[in-house]
């Protein structure tokens, strides 16, 4: 017995020595961290993202002139490449980073190229997915911005300056609304800034850089005077189409998870968007008597624009408000800018974006879910954060047209604007016809 009692004993012995490193190797991959079911849907979110650019890109080639629509389309495409790149480059790590000069954007080289964070877990799923969910983010913030100067751009100067905006001003600002590390976090939010998925990083800055822009670049040839007719509105209405498919990985997607929350913020992304198509209709109704295919696509824009920073914030109800709210608004500031006739924001990127961006920001606090400070005082921490937003984006913005336009031209020239950006700057034509204008 003593034999049989020690051979048990000397196997108990070496199945526990085997054991234990499969039991240290099995806490050290940590399946549990990684949730399979936020991964999926942060995946998901990250191409519903993506899918958006190129329906901006029909969005705003049905809305040009044909001679122009290559050249507009290729705005939204080379900011795919353009900061797709710089953001694996250093744009992670400048927004994502921790604070370095004071704040002003945030820095780790761990996220220098994307390097540190191969096996790196956050929220649940791999830091990859984060990073390139939020770098899509980057990718449309600047190509909203070509709305502003369609039909009169050199390519080659705008490529130059969605970078450096990139890097001065898209960077710092997602840095200030959105890292948070510990008690290492941007001012903004700290100071108790609701953005939930890009009211003040995405929509007010470019709308507020598109104004700067089409202030400071000369109207397109002949406007006001002239008509300036759509090529395609087909084009157009499914590219808002794409937008509002897109949008909910936009909203949704911004939870970074796969539960409750997440669905508030497709539930009430989904209301804007119909409340906002409903009001700019009813409004083009009473205003012109009748409403067009172009009036309901602004106004699927401006609802989901408006609900942007607020998805994570309001109830159904507060959707509905700010849906048919951000119609009004942004109609209102499309007729002021047409009533004015000075400056040429081709596309009304300021109109619907900007002013659509700004009244989301302000008024969701009235609509809020539950607020720990009070309506009014998150009404004022919410100014303060639109406020920071104006002024930096359309202060760096004046510096880099001002320096754009004096060193490499970013104005068309008259015979290149005559022609047409499709053949001026990429030696192509949309279509076979050549003598369509």
């Amino acid at each position: 017995m003593s034999g049989k009692r020690s051979f048990l004993i000397g196997f108990l012995i070496l199945m526990i020595v085997f054991a234990c490193p499969l039991v240290a190797l099995a806490e050290g991959v940590s399946p549990a961290e990684t949730d399979s079911g936020t991964t999926a849907w942060m995946l998901t979110s990250t191409a519903l993202v993506l899918l958006m650019v190129p329906g901006l890109a029909m969005f705003y080639g049905g809305l040009v002139r044909t001679k122009n629509v290559v050249g507009t389309m290729m705005h939204s495409f080379a900011a795919m490449g353009i900061m797709g790149v710089l953001w694996v480059v250093c744009g992670y790590a400048m927004s994502f980073g921790h604070n370095v000069l004071g704040g002003w954007c945030g820095w780790n080289w761990g996220y220098f190229l994307l390097k540190g964070i191969d096996n790196s877990i956050v929220n649940h799923i791999p830091e990859y997915v984060f990073a390139m969910f939020q770098g899509k983010f980057a990718i449309i913030t600047p190509a909203l911005i070509a709305g502003a100067f369609a039909e009169r751009v050199r390519f080659k100067t705008y490529c130059l300056f969605i970078l450096l905006w990139g890097l001065l001003v898209y960077n710092p600002l997602c840095h200030w609304v959105w890292y948070a590390k510990g008690d290492d976090m941007g001012f903004l939010y700290r100071l108790g800034t609701i953005d939930f998925a890009g009211g003040t990083v995405v929509h007010i800055s470019s709308g507020v850089s598109a104004l700067v822009l089409a202030l400071f670049l000369r109207p397109r040839s002949g406007y006001p005077k002239m008509a300036i007719h759509p090529n395609n509105l087909t084009m157009t209405i499914i590219g808002a189409g794409l937008l509002w498919v897109g949008w909910f990985g936009f909203n949704a997607g911004s939870a970074i998870s796969s539960d409750l929350k997440t669905a508030q913020a497709l539930t009430v992304t989904q209301i804007a968007a119909a409340s906002g198509a409903v009001g700019w209709m009813l409004i083009e109704m009473f205003h012109q008597g009748k409403a067009t295919s172009l009036g309901v696509a602004s106004g699927i824009l401006a609802g989901l624009v408006a609900i942007t920073p607020a998805a994570g914030a309001v109830l159904p109800y507060g959707a509905l408000a700010l849906g048919f709210l951000a119609s009004g608004v942004c109609y209102c500031a499309i007729q002021v800018k047409n009533k004015l006739g000075f400056y040429d924001d081709s596309l009304d990127v300021f109109g619907i974006h900007g002013m659509g961006g700004i009244t989301g920001a302000l008024l969701l606090a009235f609509f809020m879910r539950e607020s720990s400070i009070g309506i009014l005082a998150q009404l004022r921490t919410q100014f303060v954060a639109v406020a920071v937003a104006v002024i930096y984006a359309a202060s760096l913005t004046v510096v880099l047209v001002v320096f754009l336009e004096k060193f490499f031209g970013l104005r068309a020239s008259e015979e290149e604007e005559i022609a047409g950006l499709d053949y001026s700057q990429h030696g192509e034509r949309a279509y076979a016809m050549s003598n369509l204008d």
